[in-house]
């Protein structure tokens, strides 16, 4: 499995995977207009395609992990533009942010694909894992919109989803055990997808799965090392200082949007 989440203008390799099940007779989505001009970030629901993507819109809407996400984003920061995040059968493309439009597309085509590597390994909440691995995905493509708010200057593809990366950990980090929990399972899902397919992709601008996961575990031993013992070892020796450098320039870039 490979972990999509980019920015589509750059080429970003995305994932190709659609769930199984897909039948030619489910009707196809109709297109509706975006949400009026209010900034901030703005959800709806798109048709689904097939039956299977029905499925995953109804787990999507129904547990409104993605609102929830949504509404602290909304509450932490003020944006210049409305961004539009809208969850649709992607057919394959793999959830991205489009900065022409300012728009985030959520697929549900990918939702059967995130939750079955938990079922896989037998665990007994695979539902509640898929939840906190969406709410990581909604905060990593709010991450690209940020950076595209704030015009910070571009060092290259991998560089963006390293950042978006780092801002992701920020706004899961910023919810104390809860978010340290949902950025483990991310961390998880990550060692899974490495597991799978353990050679990484040469053209995904994403940092390995592996490299992601290590990341996001170094980030949580760097906010709570008391909480997270288990996770200290030599070579984490750097993880609070790493993490707190990481944490000082992404509250430093935000100052301009952050609310009163």
């Amino acid at each position: 499995m490979s972990r999509r989440r980019g920015t589509w203008v750059r080429g970003a390799a995305l994932l190709v995977a659609a769930a199984a099940g897909c039948t030619a007779q489910d009707p196809q989505p109709q297109s509706q207009p975006e949400p009026a001009a209010t900034a901030g970030f703005m959800m709806r629901y798109e048709e689904p395609a097939t039956a299977s993507d029905r499925a995953g819109r109804d787990v999507l809407r129904d547990g409104g992990t993605a609102e929830r996400a949504l509404a602290e984003l909304n509450a932490l920061l003020d944006l210049p533009h409305p961004v539009a995040v809208v969850a649709r059968s992607c057919g394959g493309e793999g959830t991205g942010y489009d900065p022409a439009t300012h728009r985030i597309e959520l697929c549900y085509d990918d939702l059967a694909e995130e939750r079955e590597p938990f079922a896989r390994v037998g665990d007994p909440r695979p539902d509640e894992r898929l939840a906190e691995v969406v709410r990581e995905t909604v905060h990593h493509e709010a991450g690209h919109a940020v950076l595209d708010a704030l015009r910070l200057p571009a060092e290259g593809d991998r560089a963006e989803e390293d950042a978006a990366d780092g801002f992701a950990r920020l706004m899961l980090l910023r919810g104390g055990p809860e978010g340290e929990a949902a950025l483990l399972t991310a961390a998880r899902s990550y060692d899974l997808a490495a597991a799978a397919d353990p050679v990484p992709d040469p053209e995904d601008e994403h940092a390995p799965p592996a490299d992601r996961a290590e990341a996001h575990r170094c980030a949580v031993l760097g906010e709570a090392p008391d909480r997270h013992q288990d996770l200290a070892t030599p070579a984490r020796a750097h993880c609070p200082a790493t993490w707190s450098r990481t944490r000082t320039a992404w509250t430093r870039n935000l100052t301009p949007l952050l609310r009163p």
